[in-house]
């Protein structure tokens, strides 16, 4: 029984494997019959040949211009594909909405749907940006062929505009409006969105500086008090990106070679309404200039000459800025010596071990290659000449990349342009550079209006307007008007800065003031006219010379209890002075070795005595020193100045010609609040001494409040002294300090940032002062920076 049941298995098993092969070797028939039968007439069906070729549906382009955009030629053979080819670029034209090809016997049928013609462009949902400044960012336009590609790139364009202002999540959206004879209207739907601020923005990775030190070196600001005023608080890409550059700069300048930006990431906040930036540092180790040394590789120039003209000094924190202002220097060196051609490269090796870096500059000859001309374009208004004055070299002079970059800073410096471009390619030979100037001009006038009202005096108006191209001269212009009975006054200002295409300044100032002052007993009027040259006598130093002539008046007071000496000046009536003067100043920032600290000293001296009523010589010297420490978070300044008055005169001086003291220049005092003094009776009159000596030390420091507030805080201690009426008629006068003694005044100060500018509020205290003095225990002003 088991025999015959495998038995059966068995035959049942060859009977399974037959009918497999058999339905394997019928399937393996069918695909070679078919390939065999359709084969031929698929390759008959990919073939056309066509004697005419009909277009239908075009309006406005022509059926010859279809036609050739097919490439198809008639009575030659076209295969499917080349069919297929000619359909995509008759719809790549990016005319047609819509096309069909239809081969029918001997003849192609063309069917096409022209795209209409665009109406009129709407915009729809935009109140932060106007219709006309969108309109200026889209490319499609009115009478144009509508293409919704086109439109689309427009949307996104629009949207990236809005992106710009921090609106991050506006959405654009094209749409289109049927109109009769194939035309459209083309509305772009605008939802607008809020305004995306950065909440924070925070540093990891920084020791050295701390994130409050660090966010006022970015322009991106953190969204604060004054949000709806201030745009840098917004979140925009390419901001960020020059924030980036420039916290760069920030560090290297420092000294910190080796600082790098590993990463910036943006987070929204939780309620999805503004931004965290963080910003991922390494700060690395601060490096110091190590030796400096000089060789070179040319024989006329002296390795030890250019060595004496290089002011790093070993210790130093080092600087790029400071390698590139040496080597500007030895250049310009070289061509006060006559020496072609040379090129300065700095070689530096680096000292990981001392933290040093050894510069090495090497005096090496460059191509011979020379300035073919200098092209200006886009100047509507600005003379070529003043674009010209900025270039150090003209045409025919050798070329120096190093003083075209030089000169494109000068013009961006100017303030004229909105930007300007300025690159150099190869001239008329392969010796020979042609340098471009691309400029876009940008508004440089400024117009202000003000009013004054009070119940004695009524309305009065302030205008004033100011000019800084003056006819496309670069020449600056400014004009004051004032109608207030406080204060009445004009003055014009005109200031020629490249006199005789030089680096000689040349300034015009002449006006009239009539004031009528709260702290005094008498009125003044006062007439000047002071032209000037001021020019440079070294990298740091420029000098200034003037003529003035003063007419000036001390005038009574219907309500004046004015004492014996004002009586007396007030009798002398109007007085001239004519005479020259100088000043003298010198600024280390201009070429310091230490960003984070410089002096400006300044000394002037003016002798009158050339024809008028009056003969003196008064003289005034300043020094201002200024540091940050503490990681730059606290700023030291220190001021000292002095002035003397030597009154040569047979007449008696007068308080107009002599000096005086407080508001600023003392604080704690109010204007004319220390110093001599006639009590005559019932009289209290200021009458300015010959001499005074005043110091001031300040610092300035956070308060532990947002940055973005702009809130700082200072304390400060001022010592002053004002003394001496030799030559002044004090007969039958009660003087008090004419000997003069040292006041001491200590206080504190809030600093705020505002949009008008920086305000200071002064709290003060006066330690050591006069009874006879006006102390003023507050006072608001704009504050001074160094």
């Amino acid at each position: 029984m088991n025999l015959g049941k495998n038995l059966d298995i068995s035959c049942g098993a060859r009977e399974a494997r037959s009918y497999i092969w058999y339905r394997l070797l019928l399937a393996i028939f069918l695909v070679f019959a078919t390939a065999l039968v359709v084969q031929p007439v698929a390759a008959q069906a990919q073939e056309y040949q066509f004697s005419s070729i009909k277009v239908e549906g075009n309006q406005r382009i022509q059926t010859s211009t279809i036609i050739e955009y097919t490439g198809i030629e008639r009575g030659k053979t076209v295969t499917s594909g080349q069919l297929n080819d000619a359909y995509q670029h008759i719809l790549d034209s990016g005319v047609f909405e819509t096309v069909e090809l239809s081969p029918r016997g001997n003849t192609l049928v063309i069917k096409v749907s022209e795209y209409p013609t665009i109406n009129i462009i709407n915009f729809e949902g935009n109140k932060r940006i106007k219709d006309e400044d969108l309109a200026a960012l889209i490319v499609s336009a009115s009478r144009r062929v509508f293409s919704p590609s086109q439109a689309e790139r427009d949307a996104a364009i629009l949207a990236e505009a809005y992106s710009q202002q921090g609106r991050i999540s506006a959405v654009v959206t094209p749409r289109i409006i049927r109109r009769s004879d194939n035309r459209v209207d083309l509305v772009f739907e605008i939802a607008e969105g809020d305004t995306v601020e950065i909440e924070r923005i925070s540093f990891i990775g920084n020791t050295v500086y701390s994130d409050r030190r660090l966010r006022r070196v970015l322009e991106t600001k953190q969204a604060g008090i004054l949000r709806r005023f201030i745009r840098s608080d917004t979140l925009i890409e390419d901001r960020i990106e020059f924030d980036k550059q420039v916290l760069r700069d920030f560090y290297l300048s420092r000294g910190y070679v080796d600082f790098r930006i590993t990463s910036t990431n943006v987070e929204l906040t939780r309620e999805r309404d503004a931004f965290y930036l963080v910003v991922n540092v390494q700060e690395g180790q601060q490096f110091r200039f190590g030796s400096i040394t000089t060789v070179s590789e040319m024989s006329v120039a002296d390795a030890a000459e250019f060595q004496e003209a290089i002011k790093i000094k070993p210790g130093v924190v080092y600087s790029p800025l400071l390698v590139e202002s040496t080597i500007a220097r030895l250049e310009r060196k070289a061509i006060r010596d006559g020496i072609d051609f040379l090129r300065v490269e700095p070689r530096i090796t680096r000292n990981d071990r001392d933290l040093t870096l050894n510069v090495e500059f090497v005096l090496t000859k460059g191509p011979r290659i020379f300035v073919e001309r200098i092209d200006i374009e886009g100047n509507t208004t600005t003379l070529d000449r003043v674009i010209r004055q900025q270039f150090r070299i003209v045409e025919g002079d050798p070329f120096n990349p190093r003083e075209i970059r030089e000169s494109a800073e000068r013009i961006r410096a100017l303030g004229f342009f909105a930007n300007a471009d300025v690159q150099a390619r190869e001239g008329s030979s392969t010796d020979q550079v042609v340098v471009d100037v691309d400029v876009v001009e940008q508004p440089t006038g400024s117009l202000s209006l003000g009013g004054t009202y009070s119940a004695d005096s009524g309305f009065g108006i302030a205008i004033g307007l100011q000019e800084a191209n003056f006819l496309g001269r670069g020449q600056r212009v400014k004009f004051y008007l004032s109608t207030a009975q406080e204060a009445r006054e004009f003055t014009f200002g005109f200031t020629e800065p490249y006199l005789l295409s030089r680096d000689l300044q040349f300034d015009l100032d002449l006006g009239y003031a009539k004031t009528d002052s709260s702290f005094t007993q008498y009125d003044t009027k006062v007439v000047y006219f002071r032209p000037g040259l001021t020019f440079p006598i070294s990298e740091n130093g420029k000098l200034q010379a003037r003529f003035f002539a003063n007419n000036s008046e001390m005038l009574a007071r219907t309500d004046s209890t004015a004492g014996t000496v004002i009586s007396n000046e007030i009798a002398a009536g109007a007085l001239q002075s004519n005479g020259l003067g100088f000043t003298y100043t010198y600024d280390s920032r201009l070429t310091g070795l230490n960003p984070n600290a410089g002096f400006l000293f300044q000394i002037a001296s003016d002798f009158a005595g050339l024809g008028g009523d009056n003969q003196y010589i008064k003289s005034n010297a300043k020094l201002i020193a200024q540091s940050r420490v503490l990681s730059e978070e606290v700023t030291l300044r220190a001021t000292f100045e002095a002035g003397a008055l030597n009154w040569q005169s047979n007449t008696s001086s007068r308080t107009l010609d002599r000096f005086r003291l407080g508001g600023q220049t003392l604080r704690g005092f109010e204007p004319d609040g220390i110093g001599p003094r006639d009590v005559t009776g019932t009289s209290d009159d200021a009458l300015g001494g010959n001499f005074y000596a005043v110091a001031r030390f300040e610092a300035e420091f956070p308060l532990g409040l947002p940055e973005e507030l702009g809130i700082r805080g200072g304390v400060f201690y001022d010592v002053g002294n004002l003394w001496n009426l030799n030559d002044v008629d004090t007969t039958g006068a009660t003087i008090v300090g004419a000997n003069g003694s040292l006041r001491h005044v200590i206080g504190i100060s809030v600093l705020w940032d505002t949009m008008i500018g920086p305000l200071q509020f002064n709290f003060t205290k006066a330690l050591k002062k006069e009874s006879f003095d006006k102390e003023k225990n507050f006072d608001l002003t704009l504050s001074t920076r160094f």
